[in-house]
């Protein structure tokens, strides 16, 4: 996924100090842990480098962070080297003219609601959320229903 639209409504909180803050949507956090609580793996490919995002990666155990991906798509190649999985079976959100590669490469992918038109139209689906108010969590969702995970996900959300 993406970061900056979709995990966060693409809003920059720049401080006096130079620091960064950004808003993430506690909705999207659960239906990650959910994902991984599965034993599904996540990443993050994002074009800024942002200490908030370190942090909330690893609150939330995602175990592929790349900052700094101005050019996203080798990034990705190198991700699927990484993690072992094909492209063919990686699901992913983006929002901006620079996911477009990433979109078109995917095997499955998702465009949140306040996407550019572009990302829109090359993703598999497009979310009722926008980016940072629940789209990733929405995403999750309908990728669990679509895998047959549904229920499985109930019992470890309820546990």
């Amino acid at each position: 996924m993406d970061v900056d639209g979709v995990l966060t409504d693409g809003t920059i909180v720049v401080h006096p100090d130079g620091s960064e803050s950004k808003n993430f949507h506690v909705h999207d956090g659960g239906w990650i842990r959910i994902w991984r609580r599965l034993g599904l793996q996540t990443a993050i490919i994002t074009g800024r480098q942002c200490p908030a995002v370190e942090h909330r990666a690893k609150m939330l155990e995602i175990e592929f962070v790349y900052q700094k991906a101005l050019d996203k798509l080798p990034v990705f190649d190198q991700l699927i080297e990484e993690s072992g999985v094909p492209a063919q079976d990686v699901a992913f959100i983006g929002d901006d003219v620079f996911d477009l590669p990433i979109i078109r490469r995917a095997g499955f992918s998702a465009a949140v609601a306040d996407a550019i038109p572009e990302i829109r139209q090359a993703a598999d689906v497009t979310t009722k959320a926008p980016g940072g108010k629940g789209a990733v969590g929405e995403f999750i969702r309908f990728l669990l229903k679509e895998m047959g995970l549904w229920e499985k996900a109930l019992e470890k959300y309820n546990r």
